[in-house]
C-alpha cells in the first residue's frame, strides 16, 4: 500500500476526492460537521502538494498558495468563522488551478503513459471541478444572489460543487443556475475548459496508450 501511494499519488488524490463527494452532504449542517469539513479540506490540500511532487511544477509555488488556505481553514476549525470561507476558497481555487495545470504538464511531458498518468486524467478533471466550485464560493460571497439562492440562504458547497461538475462535464445545469453576469461568465469559461480537456488531453493520452501497446 505504501508503495502504491508513492508511485500513484494521483490515484490516491482522486479516490479521496470521490470520498469527499459522498461525505460533504453530511458535514454542512452543524458546527462539528463544518469542523470535519475543514479538516477534510486540509487533507486534500496535503494530497495535492504530495501529488505535485511527481510533476515538473515548482512545489514551492504550490506551498505558497496552500499556506494561507491552511491557516484560514485552521482558524475556521477553531472559531467557526464563516466569514473566512470566502478567503480560504480564494486561495484553494488558485492552488487547484495551479495543480491542474501542473498535472497537465505531467501528463504531456513524455510519450509513455504510466499508470499514475492515467489516474491523473481523472485527478485533473476533479481538480478543475473543485477549483471552479471554490471560485463560485468567492462569487457568491461577493454577490449573494449570483446563483439564484434566496436572501440569507446561500447555496451550499455541495450545490456549487454539483454545478461545477455538471458544467465541466457538459451534462447540464439542472436546478442550479447562475443568474448574475459574473457568475455566468465564469460558468461559460468552465464549459469551454471542460470541452477542451475532454477533446484534447484525454484523446491524446488514450492514443499514446494504444500506440504503446501496439
Amino acid at each position: 500500500m505504501s508503495r502504491f501511494v508513492r508511485q500513484t499519488p494521483c490515484a490516491v488524490l482522486l479516490a479521496v476526492q470521490f470520498v469527499g463527494i459522498l461525505l460533504y452532504p453530511f458535514l454542512e449542517d452543524s458546527f462539528q460537521g463544518r469542523q470535519l469539513f475543514a479538516l477534510f479540506g486540509l487533507m486534500v490540500l496535503g494530497l495535492v502538494i504530495f501529488a505535485l511532487r511527481q510533476t515538473p511544477a515548482f512545489t514551492w509555488v504550490a506551498l505558497l498558495l496552500a499556506l494561507p488556505a491552511v491557516a484560514l481553514l485552521a482558524v475556521q476549525i477553531a472559531t467557526d468563522n464563516e466569514e473566512l470561507v470566502i478567503w480560504a476558497s480564494g486561495f484553494e481555487c488558485l492552488l487547484y488551478f495551479y495543480a491542474a495545470g501542473a498535472m497537465l504538464l505531467y501528463m504531456l511531458d513524455d510519450e509513455v503513459v504510466t499508470t499514475d498518468e492515467l489516474f491523473a486524467i481523472g485527478a485533473v478533471f476533479t481538480l478543475l471541478a473543485w477549483a471552479f466550485a471554490h471560485l463560485y464560493v468567492v462569487i457568491q460571497g461577493l454577490q449573494p444572489a449570483a446563483f439564484g439562492a434566496p436572501p440569507g440562504d446561500p447555496r451550499s458547497w455541495t450545490e456549487l460543487l454539483f454545478l461545477s461538475f455538471t458544467t465541466l462535464s457538459s451534462t447540464g445545469l439542472s436546478d442550479i443556475v447562475p443568474t448574475s453576469g459574473h457568475a455566468r461568465s465564469v460558468n461559460m469559461i468552465e464549459q469551454v475548459c471542460g470541452l477542451f480537456y475532454i477533446a484534447m488531453v484525454v484523446t491524446r493520452l488514450i492514443g499514446l496508450n494504444r500506440r504503446h501497446r501496439l
